[in-house]
C-alpha cells in the first residue's frame, strides 16, 4: 500500500480514536451475509511456518466474498513432522468434517506451501476417501509429483528456481521473479489461486479496507517454531497512536488469559487503526507485537514468541540502554538487488545489505539489536547464530532506549516494486521488553 494511502488510513484512525476508544460489537451477520456458495479453504504451512503466511490471501478471499469463518489454517510442529504425521492427518480429518458441516458443502479446497506440500501430497495419496473430500489442491513452491496427488485437480505454483519443476497432469504456473514465501502471499499468486478455485477471475486482488467500520480479529499466541500454544500468560490489547506507536490508554481495550492452544479473540477493532498486542508473563520480559492497520477482519493473527530464556530470544543481548527488535514480513527481504530489492531504515540508517540479507537467504525474519551491548552498530556481517537459521537473519544495530520508553523507533520500509511504509514503535528497554514489528507483505 502506498504512503498516501497509509497516511490517509492513519488520519482516519486517529480521528475515530479521538472521538472514542470504545468499539461496538462486530455485526457478525453482516460479514457472513454471503450465501454459502464457497467451499471451505484450508491452508497448510511449511517449515517454521504458521497461518501467518496465508494472512493476506485470506483477506483477499474475504474481499472477494468468502466468509472468513470458512478459511482456516492447519498448523503443526514442523521440526517434528516425521514423528507426528499420523496425528496431523487425523487432525486434518476432523477439521474437514467440521468445516463441511459448518459450510454445508460436500468438499473443501486445500492449499499447501513448501514442507506442507510433502504433508498434503502424502495425505491425499493415503486414502481415496480423504481425496474424495477435496475439490481442489494448490501446491505452492514445494514438491514435484508424477501425477496430481490422489487424483485431485491440482494447481502448482512455482517461484524462482529450477524451471523444470512440475506436477505432471496439473496446471503449472511459474512466477520466476517471486521468492519462496512471496509465492504464497502475492497478489499474482492470489489471482491464479482464485481463478483455479472459482473458475473465474477475482473482482479484485486488493485487500479492501472496511473504512469507518469495525472488524474482528482473532488468532493464537504460539511458541516458535513448534506452534505450541502459549500458556500461563495474559494477552493485553491496546490501541496506539498511529504517529508514535504509543498507547492511547493505560488501560487495555482487551485483557484475556492465554491457555491451551493460545487462542484469543475475536476482538472488535477499528479496521484502520493501529494496535499493540502484549504477552505479559510473571517474572519475564513483556513481548510487544505491533501491526499495521488490519484493514478488515482477520482470523490468522499469530503472535510468535518463545519460552522465557529459551529459543532465539535467549541469544539476544539486552540492556537498559537499547531496544531489541524482531521485524518480520511474509515476503522475503532482498538486500542485494539494488533498485530491484528492499530497503529497511531504522532511525534513518539503511540496515539491509548483501551480507545480511542476500536474496538466496530467503529472509523473512530480522533480529536487530546491539550485539555485545557496546553502543556500536556493525553491519559488515550478519550475526552468525541467527543467520544460520532458516529464513532468519541477525544484525548488530544500536537502537537507543529511554527509561520511560518515551522515545520511539522509526522504521521506514522501501518495498521492492514501489511504495514506502513508515512504522513507529516505542523504544522499550530490551532488559525488560521484547518488540516484534509485523510489516505487511503487500
Amino acid at each position: 500500500m502506498h504512503t498516501s494511502r497509509r497516511r490517509l488510513l492513519s488520519v482516519l484512525a486517529g480521528v475515530a480514536l479521538a472521538v472514542s476508544l470504545s468499539v461496538a460489537p462486530v455485526p457478525r451477520a453482516a460479514e457472513a451475509a454471503t450465501a454459502p456458495t464457497y467451499r471451505p479453504v484450508i491452508f497448510v504451512h511449511g517449515s517454521a511456518g504458521s497461518a501467518s503466511q496465508f494472512e493476506s490471501q485470506a483477506k483477499r478471499l474475504a474481499s472477494n466474498g468468502y466468509p472468513i469463518d470458512i478459511i482456516e489454517a492447519h498448523e503443526y510442529d514442523s521440526p517434528n513432522i516425521a514423528a507426528i504425521l499420523p496425528q496431523v492427518y487425523a487432525g486434518l480429518d476432523a477439521r474437514i468434517s467440521r468445516l463441511l458441516a459448518t459450510a454445508g458443502t460436500d468438499k473443501v479446497d486445500l492449499l499447501a506451501h513448501s514442507l506442507g506440500t510433502f504433508v498434503m501430497q502424502g495425505y491425499l495419496t493415503s486414502s481415496p476417501a480423504r481425496a474424495a473430500r477435496v475439490a481442489h489442491y494448490v501446491n505452492l513452491d514445494g514438491r514435484t509429483a508424477t501425477s496430481p496427488p490422489g487424483g485431485v485437480p491440482t494447481l502448482a505454483i512455482w517461484g524462482e528456481g529450477d524451471p523444470a519443476r512440475a506436477i505432471v497432469g496439473a496446471t503449472n504456473v511459474y512466477l520466476p521473479d517471486q521468492s519462496h514465501t512471496q509465492t504464497v502471499s502475492s497478489p499474482e499468486s492470489f489471482s491464479e489461486i482464485f481463478g483455479f478455485l472459482q473458475g473465474r477471475a477475482p473482482q479484485t486482488t486488493r485487500i479492501v479496507p472496511q473504512l469507518f467500520g469495525t472488524a474482528r480479529v482473532s488468532g493464537r499466541a504460539v511458541l516458535f517454531p513448534s506452534n505450541v500454544g502459549v500458556t500461563d500468560a495474559t494477552l493485553e490489547v491496546y490501541p496506539v497512536n498511529p504517529l508514535t506507536g504509543g498507547r492511547l490508554s493505560h488501560r487495555p481495550a482487551h485483557r484475556v488469559p492465554l491457555s491451551g492452544d493460545g487462542a484469543f479473540g475475536p476482538f472488535a477493532v477499528l479496521a484502520t487503526a493501529r494496535y499493540e498486542f502484549a504477552i505479559v508473563r510473571a517474572g519475564a520480559a513483556t513481548h510487544h507485537f505491533y501491526f499495521q492497520p488490519f484493514l478488515r477482519s482477520d482470523s490468522f493473527l499469530r503472535l510468535a514468541t518463545s519460552t522465557p530464556g529459551e529459543g532465539l530470544s535467549a541469544l539476544v543481548d539486552t540492556s537498559d540502554r537499547h531496544t531489541a527488535l524482531t521485524i518480520q514480513r511474509q515476503k522475503e527481504w532482498w538486500g542485494d538487488q539494488g533498485d530491484a530489492g528492499d530497503n529497511l531504515w531504522i532511525n534513518g540508517r539503511d540496515v539491509l545489505n548483501a551480507a545480511n540479507a542476500p536474496r538466496v537467504k530467503r529472509t523473512i525474519g530480522i533480529f536487530a539489536f546491539d550485539d555485545g551491548s557496546d553502543g556500536v552498530t556493525d553491519l559488515t556481517a550478519p550475526l552468525p547464530e541467527f543467520f544460520s537459521q532458516t529464513f532468519i537473519t541477525g544484525i548488530d544495530v544500536f537502537i537507543p532506549a529511554t527509561p520511560a520508553h518515551l522515545g520511539l523507533v522509526r522504521l521506514t520500509v522501501g518495498q521492492r516494486g514501489g511504495g514506502y511504509d513508515v512504522i513507529t514503535v516505542p523504544n522499550w528497554r530490551s532488559s525488560a521488553h521484547r518488540v516484534t514489528v509485523n510489516v505487511d507483505d503487500f
